[in-house]
């Protein structure tokens, strides 16, 4: 029984962490080498792409833009650049149109880097053809830019401290509530058996 508790506890945080990780906006460093149009037939992996571009309608393949980049270490970097809409996750993305032309214009070679941070949330799996979702691209100055993940970190802060206040709230309720029934029915069990001994 034990065990199993902290299965659930170990299962729980992976979920919740894995969900986090997924939604929440990440950075990269990036050199933009193209962008372009694909046409995608979904299928299972459709999970991992965003809704048709407001105004358009939904269809098993349709056209979705890219954005190829290749990262600091040299590792080709692919990104959709799909709006979200006003669907989850919530970053109310009407611009992809506008995102492409940026950074078309991004676009450099090895001989004149541009150097680009490239916020996006999801993930990329080339098992499951799933790709990062590009929300924002920004030019820098250089490789290694100071970048500080405001959003997140005020963002996990909130998570943390209802978490605390949730946990709180049940300690109280169980101190109140579920802690007196214990040990009345601890109460009455050493009363029965008192008198069970007392018979005998």
């Amino acid at each position: 029984m034990r065990y199993a508790k902290w299965i659930v506890i170990v299962l729980l945080v992976l979920g919740v962490g894995g969900f986090l990780h997924y939604t929440l906006p990440q950075h990269d460093v990036v050199r933009i080498v193209g962008t372009e149009n694909r046409r995608i037939d979904f299928g299972s992996n459709s999970w991992f792409y965003a809704s048709p571009d407001t105004g358009s309608q939904t269809a098993v393949n349709r056209d979705v833009r890219f954005i190829n980049t290749v990262q600091r270490n040299g590792k080709a970097m692919v990104y959709r650049n799909e709006d979200t809409g006003w669907r989850w996750p919530p970053y109310f993305k009407l611009d992809s149109s506008n995102l492409q032309t940026e950074a078309t214009d991004l676009v450099s070679d090895q001989e004149n880097v541009k150097w680009v941070v490239m916020t996006h949330y999801g993930w990329r799996s080339e098992f499951f053809s799933i790709y990062p979702n590009a929300i924002s691209a920004r030019a820098v100055d250089g490789p290694e830019p100071r970048i500080i993940p405001w959003f997140n970190i005020i963002f996990l802060i909130i998570v943390v401290l209802i978490a605390l206040r949730i946990f709180r709230m049940i300690q109280r309720f169980r101190r109140r509530r579920i802690d007196p029934i214990l040990e009345d029915a601890g109460d009455a069990w050493d009363k029965v058996g008192d008198h069970a001994d007392a018979v005998g």
